[in-house]
């Protein structure tokens, strides 16, 4: 089992790449197990995320089934090194649904992400955060847990500020031009997006209010990629009591689709950064603070 006795989204990525690459190949577990001596069960294990299977396992594996790319080889033998690897953010004592959250941020290279009604995770300021955990009427964070979660958000804009993951947004109008309580941090939240969006990793494009269907094909998704090319391989939603993560191909293409189309309907990104800059001088001074 991997560390920390549950599945880690590493070990569940690891095994599910393999176990579609045993089944493309038309080969069953007892011909992975052969190959690797081990057992079925091993592999069912390693398959389901359970365990983490080693880097000679996994090569053996890739040249049983067939792969012989050398980028797919050593990004999944990399992935088996750092499966169980202790990251920061095992420090905070997260759920562990934002647990395998932070892990897809901190892993990918691509992100792709449609926010209809808030402001991206990755773009949020502290302030932002600390608007939407104080005024939310689920109450459900303390001012502990509330310094907390800001202390997590600060290490996840990293993945794009310092990592140079690619970050592409397509947010709703109304999560931008919607009133809050204070205009000096709804002024400051769009600026700091017009920031992030003149970062060459970053894209941000705003989708119009009248483009009201297509905003209504999906809910907040994250979509991820992580190898150096942007080939999606797994979809998040995250809400502020769960997460879920969805890996199976279907799954993640469907979203990619709506998520391309919703790019198709929005504003340009240079017509979005403008977009906000006007909506930065809009914002009415009766926004004050509660």
């Amino acid at each position: 089992m991997p560390a920390g006795g549950r599945p880690t989204v590493r070990s569940r990525r690891l095994g599910a790449t393999l176990r579609r690459y045993r089944e493309a190949a038309k080969l069953d577990q007892e011909h992975a197990a052969e190959k690797i001596a081990g057992s079925k069960s091993k592999v069912s294990r390693i398959e389901a995320g359970q365990v983490t299977a080693k880097p000679g396992d996994v090569r053996l594996m890739l040249e049983l089934y067939g792969v012989t790319d050398p980028v797919v080889s050593e990004h999944l033998e990399q992935l088996a090194r750092v499966s169980n690897r202790r990251g920061w953010w095992m420090d905070h004592r997260l759920p562990d649904q934002f647990t395998d959250l932070v892990t897809l941020e901190g892993d990918a290279s691509y992100i792709r992400t449609w926010q209809p009604l808030f402001i991206p995770g990755l773009l949020q300021t502290p302030d932002y955060v600390r608007t939407l955990t104080r005024h939310s009427s689920l109450n459900v964070y303390t001012a502990e847990a509330e310094e907390a979660f800001l202390k997590v958000k600060e290490e996840r804009r990293r993945a794009v500020s310092e990592k140079g993951a690619h970050f592409a947004a397509v947010i709703w109008e109304p999560a931008l031009t919607a009133p809050m309580p204070s205009a000096e941090v709804h002024h400051e939240q769009l600026r700091y997006i017009v920031e992030m969006a003149q970062q060459p990793n970053v894209t941000v494009q705003v989708l119009p209010v009248s483009e009201w269907k297509a905003a209504h094909m999906a809910s907040h998704f994250v979509v991820y990629s992580f190898g150096p090319e942007p080939a999606p391989e797994a979809v998040a939603f995250d809400t502020p009591t769960n997460t879920v993560i969805q890996e199976e191909p279907e799954d993640v293409a469907k979203h990619v689709r709506i998520f391309e189309a919703l790019r198709s309907s929005a504003l340009a990104p240079d017509q979005s950064v403008e977009f906000i800059r006007t909506a930065m001088k809009d914002i009415p001074e009766s926004e004050k603070a509660e």
